[in-house]
């Protein structure tokens, strides 16, 4: 019997212009019965070249020969849980361990007395080592000047004129000791009001900072969460396929035998979210991220979001 692989006829002289054929002297099923309603079984066969039937039973048979270690043999059954906390803060460090936000604010905010923290910062502003140092030196300063400058020609322009035991020098001294002081407490005044503006300063930077301490922490619980569901999302997933293996891996199997009938091809994500999700999760975790590192800064942001969105694509 001959079998045509090609042939090529003129349809109006009924030649044959070219033909690719073989002969073939093995089993075929033939038709029984008759045509038109006459009733019998009826088979086709759709055969293909001899070295490609050859091929792809060898094929065939190398998958069934493995079948059995593949199916038991899962690729993921290595696989080892990212645990979050440890990934997320370190070596040895869980979230139970770290100071909570509820911890931040209980000490920065919510037990926070705006009075009594201005009158401490205003009366070590004001009145603290650091001024009482600077009057007492100024006070020496004053002091020496009195005794070697101002005191001596006092005492001998009242020598000269014969006044030195009389009211006179007793009140002049006195009016020395009275200029003394006044400068000394002028001084001390200057100085404490100049230092009033620097307290008000202080006490408005250790409120920003306080601010920024809550909102850091805010930021970073917030960041944590995220990455947890990322992570418990890779967990599950790679779980899932470990579960599944003795089933998917029938797919490629089921893909040798249907080769002869075309290429396909088929993806599925098991037990994980998808892409988009995860892209969208990284954006808002990144761009979250990015502002809080860079104080705020909207570009701060933006960098964030673009690396939060590649790796939520990946």
């Amino acid at each position: 019997m001959k079998i045509y692989n090609k042939i090529i006829i003129d349809i109006e002289t009924g030649e044959t212009l070219y033909e690719d054929s073989f002969e073939y002297d093995g089993p075929i099923a033939e038709c029984s019965g008759g045509g038109g309603g006459g009733g019998g079984d009826q088979t086709n066969t759709i055969r293909y070249a001899p070295y490609i039937e050859s091929k792809h039973q060898s094929f065939l048979t190398a998958i069934a020969t493995y079948r059995a270690a593949l199916t038991d043999s899962s690729p993921y059954d290595g696989h080892t849980d990212i645990i979050t906390e440890a990934a997320f803060f370190g070596t040895g460090y869980i979230i139970s361990s770290f100071p909570s936000l509820y911890d931040m604010y209980g000490k920065f905010m919510a037990g926070l007395d705006i009075d009594s923290l201005y009158n401490q910062i205003f009366a070590d502003a004001t009145a603290g080592s650091q001024i009482n140092d600077l009057v007492s030196a100024e006070a020496a300063l004053l002091d020496d000047d009195i005794a070697d400058n101002i005191l001596p020609r006092f005492q001998v322009g009242m020598r000269d004129i014969n006044a030195v035991m009389t009211s006179s020098f007793v009140t002049g001294k006195a009016l020395i000791e009275d200029s003394r002081l006044k400068a000394i407490a002028k001084f001390s005044a200057e100085l404490r009001y100049r230092m009033i503006a620097v307290a008000t300063d202080r006490f408005r930077t250790h409120l920003e900072w306080n601010k920024s301490v809550t909102m850091n922490y805010a930021e970073i619980m917030k960041l944590y969460y995220s990455v947890k569901m990322d992570v418990d999302d890779y967990n599950y997933s790679m779980a899932a396929k470990d579960t599944l293996w003795p089933f998917t891996v029938l797919d490629h199997e089921r893909a040798a035998l249907g080769a002869l009938q075309g290429a396909t091809s088929a993806s599925s994500e098991s037990a994980g979210s998808s892409k988009t999700a995860r892209a969208l999760s990284g954006a808002l975790s990144g761009a979250a991220t990015g502002f809080a590192v860079s104080g705020g800064n909207p570009i701060g942001a933006v960098a964030g979001g673009v690396i939060g969105l590649a790796a939520g694509l990946m």
